[in-house]
């Protein structure tokens, strides 16, 4: 089987074969949720309920007049306890709504339903309607990047299911269980967008995933759906990156500080084209997300369907999941690019891709030590940058040079730091740069 690649990057332990070979758990209902108004790349979200609201799954419960913002719905029906600051798994704490479930609603069933009829723009307001964003990490709002600005247009569809992050197994498990559904999404997709080439890009770690797409698309009898492609890429962190999977592709490349869509391209992960899916033929909004539980402390690792709000503590509790060794890290996200918590008490939110729970043996501690000068941080960078000479200048403070050598572009992949025979914490170097770029 041939498969893709890009310049640089590493080759990681994956240890995806703790989660993958369990079955996908639903993580129940919650007693209480505590739902953030800022999920997502964009303006916040302001309460649109009061403390003592009764709400309904799936009531919007936050929004933005912004056009880049995504509204926030309740996961759950109950009674809303408080609108204050809470924990949040990337920004600390944040305006977040607590809401207590009413134990006698079940949960909201939601099934497919005629589109016939429907334009272009109604799907997208559809989209914006459910809170879509991408469900990769970015967590970008979806219907901004399905509105192609007048006199743009996208000639190449990804859909990523590459899922290079070590542990990681959600997107797996949606290209496996999902493939209809994934399938679907991506139709609805081409009629909005009408993109000339469709390529569904997974790792060749994944061949049950590439078997399940390559089987569906054979059998389909839709035309748009036969013209899919499949593409096989090697394994390899970070080729989930856009700018990887369209140099690995299709050759071309993303200029700096340019974006996918300068060159005519839209990528979009998987699991975000199964909430399309839903959210344009069920009217479904993203109130739960499959996530990944894994590391080496726990009894039952897996992937779970996790309602949005619901805390760290409660999934630990609530699906019997037995941690019998003790965590020195918990992690949400993954271990390249997650965010290491101080506290249980964090909610899942839509761009909770994992929750690794790792014991000491896995979160080794490192001293900084000198620059030995061996390039290898150059030669892993998947953007052709030379983390080195930003980490000093920004030792420095040197930001005119900081920005000279192109720090905006780094993706924080984490390639460099793994890599450095010195234990070199380089990415946090280039997170602090590019934080005092943003404040001068």
């Amino acid at each position: 089987m041939k498969t893709l690649s890009f310049r640089g990057g590493i080759h990681p332990v994956y240890n995806k074969d703790i989660s993958i070979r369990e079955p996908l758990r639903d993580a129940g209902m919650p007693d209480k949720v505590v739902i953030p108004l800022s999920q997502h790349i964009g303006a916040p979200c302001a309460p649109t309920v009061n403390k003592g609201d009764l709400v309904e799954e799936g009531q919007v419960i936050g929004k933005s007049e912004n056009f880049i913002s995504a509204c926030i719905h309740s996961s759950v029906a109950g009674k809303v306890l408080d609108i204050s600051k809470a924990y949040h798994p990337t920004l600390g704490v944040t305006l977040s709504v607590a809401i207590e479930r009413d134990k006698e609603k079940k949960s909201k069933k939601y099934s497919e339903t005629s589109i016939a009829g429907l334009s272009n723009k109604e799907m997208i307001e559809k989209v914006k309607n459910a809170g879509l964003v991408g469900l990769g990490g970015a967590a970008f709002p979806t219907h901004v990047k399905l509105s192609v600005p007048e006199g743009k247009k996208i000639d190449t569809l990804i859909i990523n299911g590459a899922e290079c992050e070590p542990f990681l197994t959600c997107d797996h498990v949606v290209m496996t269980r999902h493939t209809q559904d994934v399938l679907k999404g991506i139709e609805l997709m081409m009629d909005i967008i009408e993109p000339e080439n469709v390529y569904i890009a997974i790792e060749d770690n994944k061949k049950a995933a590439i078997f399940a797409f390559q089987k569906a698309i054979k059998k389909s009898t839709n035309i748009n759906i036969s013209k899919v492609k499949v593409i096989p890429l090697e394994t390899k962190y970070p080729q989930g990156g856009e700018k990887q999977l369209i140099k690995a592709i299709t050759g071309r490349e993303v200029p700096p500080g340019g974006l996918p869509l300068d060159i005519g391209f839209l990528v979009q992960n998987v699991g975000t084209v199964k909430a399309i899916y839903e959210a344009v033929y069920m009217d479904k909004p993203l109130t739960e997300r499959v996530v990944t539980i894994s590391g080496d402390c726990l009894n039952r690792p897996g992937n779970y369907l996790i309602k949005i709000g619901t805390t760290i503590k409660d999934i630990v509790e609530r699906c019997g999941i037995e941690l019998y060794r003790t965590p020195k890290k918990v992690i949400i996200g993954g271990p390249m690019t997650g965010f290491s918590q101080a506290d249980m008490d964090v909610p899942v939110i839509k761009g909770t891709s994992g929750i690794l729970f790792f014991s000491e043996g896995y979160a080794k501690t490192y001293e900084e030590d000198t620059c030995i000068k061996c390039a290898k941080c150059v030669d892993v960078c998947p953007v052709n940058l030379s983390p080195t000479e930003i980490m000093k200048a920004v030792s420095k403070n040197k930001l005119d040079k900081v920005e000279e050598l192109y720090i905006a572009d780094c993706m924080e992949c984490g390639a460099c730091s793994y890599t450095c025979p010195a234990r070199i914490p380089l990415v946090q170097y280039i997170k602090e740069g590019k934080s005092a770029i943003r404040k001068k």
